[in-house]
């Protein structure tokens, strides 16, 4: 899905550059698009464009997130100096990618696209506020689901296991995890999330099996700080088990995904069946393996909140 509809977007064949800088101001927690000029644009009609800038925060492309400079009428090399401004948490930078597109005006007829710059705001060098030229180039179709990840997940487990804190106890073996936190959560759309986990130790994917956190409100770094426990383990069983955790948006009558981790040994199997969900990431991994070398001691995680999780049969 693009940014623009095929009508709005002409035919205009995309050269010249752009003159912009990027600061965060800490104090007023805003992130400010200065915007100096533009060389050498696209002709839009007769030797001659009507253009104007437009940005917006990807992923969101609503009109919460557009901003745009007024029109500087029949200039190929038009000098805007407008500071075009948002308002977020400088850790909410990460992951948002900035979109800022030139276009020609038509107040009769469709706006002309002449060419479009994507920062990456996640790896920026903010010490540098400096002006700099960036060619523009044809436009890039967004993907709604061009998103590798959409925030990050906080946590912490520990195995205790059967009979090891004396006294017979406990009685069987007991997984602990302990959900902190979610950070730089990215909305699905615009505005913000109302988030809450919910955790299954696969292959158990009954109701059982299945915890939840409460639901934070209108936050992009929910604070959780809630605590499960899983009982009936053997160190062997883990070996074979799956620890996922999957980020919601709640909604009055549905819920939407996030997105999620998998904590496992990641061998594509349990109990010697495939199993598509046996899909952990390196990193995910050697959280599992760490979990099962070190039990009674808790094991902190900080892990991206991925998007490609494999479903479940």
């Amino acid at each position: 899905m693009s940014l623009y509809s095929e009508g709005e977007l002409g035919s205009v064949a995309v050269r010249g550059c752009v003159q912009f800088s990027l600061c965060y101001d800490p104090a007023k927690k805003e992130l400010q698009v200065h915007v100096l000029r533009c060389r050498e644009l696209a002709e839009a009609k007769k030797q001659r464009s009507d253009p104007y800038i437009k940005t917006y925060l990807l992923p969101d492309k609503s009109n919460r997130s557009k901003r745009k400079t007024t029109v500087r009428k029949r200039s190929l090399d038009p000098i805007f100096n407008e500071t075009l401004k948002y308002k977020l948490e400088k850790r909410d930078l990460q992951g948002r990618t900035l979109n800022l597109s030139v276009w020609h005006h038509d107040s009769l007829g469709r706006n002309l696209f002449l060419g479009e710059v994507e920062i990456a705001l996640g790896t920026w060098d903010w010490a540098n506020t400096s002006p700099e030229w960036f060619s523009l180039q044809p436009r890039m179709p967004i993907s709604s689901d061009g998103l590798t990840s959409r925030g990050n997940l906080n946590l912490a487990l520990k195995f205790i296991p059967a009979g090891s804190e004396g006294g017979g106890l406990p009685p069987t073996g007991e997984l602990h995890i302990w959900v902190k936190d979610a950070q730089s959560l990215i909305p699905l759309q615009s505005g913000t999330v109302d988030a809450f986990v919910q955790c299954y130790v696969l292959p158990d994917d009954s109701k059982a099996s299945r915890q939840k956190t409460r639901v934070v409100k209108r936050s992009l770094n929910p604070l959780f700080n809630h605590t499960m426990v899983y009982d009936g383990f053997q160190a062997k069983d883990l070996a074979e088990a799956c620890a996922e955790f999957t980020l919601w948006h709640h909604e009055a009558f549905s819920k939407r995904q996030l997105g999620g981790i998998r904590l496992s040994l990641g061998t594509g199997s349990s109990y010697g069946l495939p199993v598509g969900w046996m899909d952990s990431t390196a990193e995910e991994r050697g959280v599992w393996g760490r979990l099962l070398q070190q039990p009674g001691q808790w094991v902190e995680a900080l892990l991206p909140l991925r998007t490609n999780l494999v479903p479940r049969a």
